[in-house]
């Protein structure tokens, strides 16, 4: 094995000790009241130890504390998450050991990805814990402003509307008409003079006692999925915090005409490759958020209206190391408000992002920037934190609240003017597009 592939194992075996160590120490903060020992943290004395040793033995801690005396609903639901995490994160690390032995010299991006899909996975139950305070949003205006050119008058009123019934409900207990997705889709055109579309909607969030991870309507998992013509949304409410309409956590993913429509953190870009175009993503704090890497084309990014006193931010971008091929890229797409907020927008603030993590990775480029975008463009997550850390970028936007003169001084943050820099940031180099976008029947740019 060359030093190079040795690096690398030696980088994910870390990463995997860095993950039993937060995973014992969290675990041991909430169970020290009932041991006299951390037995957490003594896992990880084992001199030859193995990940898969590791990850198990963070398993079989995490199942001790779900049957232990009377853990809250919320931990006991963040454990569930950890542990429904720990095989998949088995599977990517046998996947990262065959491509060393069958390819030495594999592009390190999907390396990379799956050892940060480790750590992502197992931390994020317990990392994610953003507090907002409660928004309220009423939508009554059916004119056009805001909306994408594809969204029908009809379609716009169900987005505004406060109550939808239903004309199928899928539950996996039987409670519904159809246990799967899948199932009530290919049905629907057989019954209804509809168009062949579907909206997927929950109520799941934070406030109730979940997780953000355990809160999405949809999450998305394995190898390679599509889909197009569908809504996830999650209809929880501002008052609700966290409440996710779609995760993502599969390689290869892509979405056509999607939309994906909630409040705080509507969509969660967790890991992996993903593309989505000609999408419509609406949200008011955070609400495109994780540590994939993405690329949104052509798609209509919308901020909704928040309570008075609340600040929009698009983006939140999780990348955590300078080594993580990570981060956010809104490209071609357009960047405004939904109708409710255009209208009352000098009332609020709204920006591009802010850094989630230290090496927070965002780029917009020759996309429209509507006026609700505050000057200043970026906001900051806390204090001075990450912000010579971050990369924040722009390349040849346009609109109302595209200009740079008044934009944050930060070190992380620049004005791209290169377009030879700016190819770095395109679906054909950031998310390998060039191998796989093509099969996928949807449109794409993989340039400039």
């Amino acid at each position: 094995m060359s030093k190079k592939n040795k690096r690398l194992v030696l980088a994910i075996f870390a990463s995997f000790l860095l993950v039993a160590a937060i995973i014992a120490i969290a675990i041991g903060v909430n169970s020290h009241k009932n041991s006299t020992k951390n037995d957490a943290a003594h896992a990880l004395l084992m001199p030859h130890a193995t990940p898969q040793d590791a990850i198990n033995s963070k398993k079989i801690e995490a199942n001790k504390i779900l049957s232990t005396k009377n853990p809250t609903k919320k931990q006991k639901t963040a454990l569930e998450d950890c542990t429904k995490n720990y095989d998949s994160s088995l599977a990517d690390l046998d996947k990262v050991w065959g491509e060393l032995n069958r390819n030495p010299n594999n592009k390190k991006l999907q390396q990379q990805s799956y050892a940060d899909e480790l750590t992502t996975k197992t931390l994020k139950p317990f990392a994610n814990r953003l507090k907002t305070t409660s928004r309220k949003l009423k939508e009554e205006d059916d004119s056009d402003e805001g909306w994408p050119e594809w969204l029908s008058v009809t379609d716009r009123r169900l987005f505004q509307s406060s109550l939808l019934t239903p004309d199928v409900v899928v539950a996996a207990d039987g409670s519904g008409k159809y246990r799967t997705v899948s199932a009530a889709v290919a049905d629907a055109p057989k019954h209804s003079a509809k168009r062949k579309k579907t909206i997927i909607t929950s109520s799941r969030n934070v406030v109730d006692g979940g997780t953000t991870y355990h809160s999405a309507t949809v999450a998305v998992v394995g190898k390679g999925f599509l889909a197009r013509d569908i809504t996830f949304q999650n209809t929880a409410g501002a008052s609700k915090y966290q409440a996710v309409a779609l995760r993502v956590e599969s390689d290869f993913a892509a979405f056509y005409k999607c939309g994906m429509v909630a409040y705080q953190n509507t969509l969660h870009v967790h890991s992996n490759r993903q593309f989505f175009t000609n999408c419509y993503i609406a949200g008011t704090v955070d609400f495109i958020f994780g540590n994939s890497a993405a690329v949104f084309q052509d798609c209509d990014i919308r901020a909704r209206r928040p309570n008075p006193g609340q600040t929009i931010t698009i983006t939140a971008q999780g990348r955590s190391d300078p080594n993580q091929n990570t981060g956010i890229v809104i490209q071609k797409s357009r960047i405004g408000a939904t109708p409710d907020l255009q209208h009352a927008r000098s009332n609020f603030s709204a920006y591009l992002g802010r850094p989630w993590k230290e090496y927070s990775r965002t780029v917009i480029m020759q996309s429209s920037i509507s006026d609700v975008i505050s000057p200043a463009g970026w906001r900051e997550w806390k204090g001075r934190f990450a912000l010579n850390t971050l990369h924040f970028a722009e390349y040849e936007n346009s609109g109302a609240g595209a200009g740079t003169a008044g934009r944050v001084p930060w070190k992380g943050y620049k004005v791209i003017t290169d377009a030879t820099e700016a190819q770095a940031f395109t679906a054909r180099n950031f998310i390998t597009g060039s191998s796989w976008l093509k099969s996928t029947t949807f449109p794409f740019s993989l340039g400039l």
